[in-house]
């Protein structure tokens, strides 16, 4: 099997290499192959990192307080829900090296040049406001409590950080990512320590499979909210880098440091503590002083470590669009124009973070999980294909084996047919959902099988239909 560098395309591209310093200025196009650098092992920490951040905590937090679950249960929905993701982004990532290009490129095999905007317009929106308001939210509520600044300034702050970061670009990134990540985990180490002391971990529980289902779904959509981005920083390892080392360390990153953090978070939730006005002052309200401003301090920088992969895959998914756009608005200029916008949302959401989250977190796994399910069904599809024929499908909008509508309808059949059928929301309840409210929430699980069978049914339907 022949794996095509992009210097085929016969496409200059302005030096960039392995410079920290630099800004870079590549976008969707194909990383040539005198560009390539790096290797696998530094997607561990890339992956790491950007998940020791008070967001993965409150993954475990809502399982407990919102969902009924105990420590043990919420435990096992937790590593369960993101053992799914950590695969299926580990598998993604070894896109990067065969093909040089962001994820959401790759999705134009699966969705077609014109059917693909779609799932890169909602990636931006999802990664570039949602995610970057989430976590945007939580390091200026730590900056409040830890400095007694208002909250808006807080915001401001940390957001101008975040979007630092992302505008340098890929290298300097990758190396935010790696220095940040032994006093991330040193931090939490330490907090996670003190808060399992303290923990009821023999608590009872009310959830029942109804709460577990919604831990799962959490959990999941949480890790597998990643996924659309998986390639974006495995693009620049060279064509000839180990196919089974791209997929392992990325997935044992992501694995090891949401279940992980997850779980401290679980157990924070049952520790008895008195009302506080914010999140991240209710997490750290047990430990003591000279601890919890260190936990503090680790979670602003968690969320700058996470925001910074959230705007910079932002633009990446903005400019997988195939849009004409002028050229200053480049992928530099994209974070920034995306920041701006995550920014807004993070303001308008500062007052009712808590109950904000926890709705963003399931309607993530709402949509990434049909998305997820087409990718993996054309994955299967397209195994025996050489990465030329595959790569030449994702450049050449003329392509024969390119269609724009099959995958497209796949996705969104899925993603209507499971919310109508098994959301259990507050503002909605699926009609499935309603009849035996037992089953909690399946959305995610439905979505993924419902949209990965359609699509296999639909091609396998056009491939013969061409014999």
């Amino acid at each position: 099997m022949t794996t095509l560098t992009a210097d085929s395309t016969g496409v200059p591209e302005p030096a960039y290499g392995d410079r920290v310093i630099a800004v870079e200025t590549a976008g969707a196009d194909p990383i040539p192959a005198a560009e390539r650098h790096g290797r696998a092992r530094g997607l561990l920490w890339t992956w790491a990192s950007p998940n020791i951040e008070f967001a993965t905590v409150y993954i475990g937090v809502i399982s407990v307080l919102f969902f009924g679950l105990n420590f043990w249960q919420a435990a096992a929905a937790l590593v369960l829900g993101t053992a799914f993701g950590a695969v299926s982004h580990g598998i993604l990532s070894m896109d990067g090296p065969r093909f040089g290009v962001p994820q959401m490129v790759v999705g134009r095999r699966a969705f077609g040049h014109r059917g693909n905007a779609l799932p890169s317009a909602m990636t931006a929106l999802i990664t570039g406001v949602g995610w970057f308001a989430v976590n945007s939210v939580s390091a200026a509520f730590a900056l409040n409590t830890l400095t007694g600044l208002r909250p808006l300034p807080s915001l401001l702050l940390v957001v101008a950080c975040e979007i630092l970061v992302g505008f340098i670009g890929h290298d300097f990134v990758h190396a935010f990512e790696r220095y940040a990540l032994p006093v991330l985990a040193v931090v939490f180490l330490l907090a996670g320590v003190w808060t399992f002391r303290e923990a009821d971990l023999g608590a009872p529980a009310a959830g029942g499979i109804g709460g577990f289902l919604l831990a799962f779904s959490a959990a999941w959509g949480y890790a597998a909210g990643w996924n659309p981005n998986a390639s974006d920083y495995s693009r620049y390892l060279p064509a000839g880098t180990s196919r089974w080392k791209t997929a392992l360390y990325p997935a044992l990153g992501l694995f090891l440091s949401v279940s992980a953090v997850a779980l401290i978070g679980a157990a924070s939730a049952t520790v008895v503590t008195d009302g506080a006005d914010t999140p991240t002052a209710a997490f750290t309200g047990h430990l003591p002083g000279w601890l919890g401003n260190l936990v503090l301090v680790a979670v602003i920088l968690g969320a700058v470590s996470a925001n910074a992969i959230n705007i910079y895959s932002s633009s990446m998914s903005v400019t997988a669009l195939g849009l004409k756009l002028p050229r200053w608005l480049n992928r530099a200029t994209l974070v920034v124009v995306t920041g701006a916008a995550g920014t807004l949302a993070a303001w308008a959401s500062l007052s009712d973070a808590g109950a904000a989250y926890e709705a963003f977190l399931l309607v993530i796994a709402y949509w990434v999980a049909p998305w997820l399910g087409v990718m993996m069904a054309e994955r299967w599809l397209t195994r025996k294909l050489s990465d030329a024929r595959v790569f030449r499908s994702l450049t050449d909008a003329s392509d024969p084996e390119v269609d724009d509508w099959r995958g497209l309808v796949a996705l969104l059949a899925g993603f209507v047919v499971s919310v109508a059928l098994f959301s259990n929301q507050e503002k909605y309840v699926g009609w499935a959902a309603e009849q035996w409210p037992s089953l909690g929430d399946i959305t995610c699980v439905a979505g993924f099988l419902l949209s990965a069978g359609i699509h296999l049914v639909l091609r396998r339907r056009r491939a013969a239909a061409s014999d």
